[in-house]
């Protein structure tokens, strides 16, 4: 059976990779998470004070056409080498991660409904739809206490790129989301909701195969 890939979108800090967490825990057994942050273009050739005013918001930010690729032989059931980015150095690590293909995987990131051939790979697409004000005080705290960054340089990316990118390009593609989930991981009713459906998707495959 091919994997059932599970979008999840949203503005930063909206909650994906909580509600992809309760819902790998309910469904349980061969899941796979994958983050679109893993994928960010690496720029090498810059100084580290230069990535860091890169816009990282950009769908150009982002290798899609390898998360396509990978995506792709995930789901013919074949093996990948992930990439690991790391958001202190703005740089791609040196090592890779092997995803295997698995029964289940979830793909979370802020843009991942912006691009058509990326959608395509998606049985389901879920869109996390959570208040400006609490995504701004979780990013700020967790880029803080994370990835090392001051106060200012949090506030002043999140004005220059962050809230005029979620505008131009992560709320519009809130319209290709088969569910929308209001106020984020606290909707307990709408995420019963959503595993019930992918549960009963599952089991109709399996009756299919």
């Amino acid at each position: 059976m091919k994997p059932f890939v599970i979008g999840i979108a949203g503005g930063t800090a909206s909650g994906k990779t909580s509600i992809a967490r309760q819902i790998a825990k309910a469904i349980k057994g061969d899941i796979t998470i994958i983050k679109q942050d893993n994928y960010y273009h690496s720029y090498p050739e810059k100084t580290q004070e230069e990535r860091a005013l890169l816009n990282f918001d950009h769908p150009h930010a982002f290798d899609t056409e390898l998360l396509i690729e990978h995506l792709g032989k995930l789901k013919n059931n074949e093996a990948v080498q992930m990439p690991e980015f790391d958001y202190i150095t703005h740089l791609r690590s040196e090592t890779t991660n092997e995803i295997k293909p698995a029964k289940v995987i979830i793909l979370e990131g802020i843009l991942i409904f912006e691009n058509k051939e990326l959608r395509e790979l998606l049985d389901i697409k879920i869109f996390v739809d959570t208040d400006a004000d609490l995504r701004i005080l979780r990013r700020v705290e967790r880029d803080l206490k994370e990835r090392e960054r001051s106060l200012v340089s949090i506030l002043s990316q999140y004005r220059n790129t962050v809230r005029p990118m979620h505008l131009e390009f992560v709320e519009p593609s809130k319209r290709f989301a088969d569910i929308i989930i209001p106020i984020g991981a606290h909707n307990s009713v709408a995420i019963d909701m959503i595993i019930r459906s992918i549960k009963q998707k599952l089991s109709s495959r399996e009756e299919d195969e």
